[in-house]
Parts: structure tokens; C-alpha cells; sequence
């Protein structure tokens, strides 16, 4: 498998993940200081936002990949993922939003993780 579809891959499992509600498995993914910019322009850091995810802060049911783009530079990457989600988030009601996910990688001791992500709607 080649470094893009690595990258790729992830983003799959991340979504994944968020509807399994695995935090081990997302942690995995996600480098110690990776942090989340919500499109509200909250950022949070990774304990934080896993902490809401597993409070029931934030629902995820579905996700449809659109499009995942890759660029890599050396041991830095910049991915933009582009799903249809079915989310109920801050108590809102179930629905689904188009996100795009600019997420920023490096590679650590030779495993790609996600060192941010800025939430956005398409």
C-alpha cells in the first residue's frame, strides 16, 4: 500500500472509529498533542474531544467518503477528507451535514499520525 493510501486509510478508520466510539482506536491514529478545530472555532485537545465523544457530546452514526485527497511532503502531510456525516452533536438533532476534515500528519518512528484536524462544511 502506498504512503497516500496509508493516509487514506486512516481518515476511513478515524470515521470508524467515531461511530464505534473507540477512543483506544482513535488515539492510535492521533499524534500526543493533536487537537480538533470544531467549525464553531473550538479547539479542543484530543482528551477533550474524546471525552465528548464518549459523554454523548457528540453522536456519529454514519459516513460516506466523498473524496480524500492526499499531499505529502517529506514526514509532513496535509490531508482533506470530504464526507456526507449523519451526527448528532451538542444536543442537537440527528443529520447529516457535508464535513470536510483539513487534517495535518507527520510521520512519527515511521507511522503517519494525525497531528490536527479543522472541521468545516462543504
Amino acid at each position: 500500500m502506498d504512503e497516500r493510501e496509508i493516509i487514506r486509510e486512516m481518515y476511513r478508520k478515524y470515521w470508524r472509529y467515531m461511530i464505534e466510539k473507540d477512543a483506544d482506536g482513535l488515539r492510535s491514529l492521533m499524534a500526543k498533542d493533536y487537537y480538533l478545530m470544531h467549525m464553531t472555532g473550538v479547539k479542543q485537545s484530543a482528551e477533550v474531544f474524546l471525552r465528548g465523544l464518549l459523554d454523548g457530546t457528540f453522536n456519529y452514526y454514519s459516513a460516506d467518503h466523498d473524496d480524500i485527497e492526499v499531499c505529502i511532503d517529506g514526514d509532513r502531510a496535509e490531508m482533506i477528507g470530504r464526507s456526507r456525516v449523519c451526527a448528532a452533536v451538542y444536543g442537537g438533532r440527528r443529520s447529516t451535514w457535508r464535513l470536510r476534515g483539513d487534517f495535518t500528519l507527520r510521520r512519527e518512528q515511521g507511522l503517519w499520525r494525525f497531528a490536527s484536524s479543522r472541521a468545516s462544511t462543504y
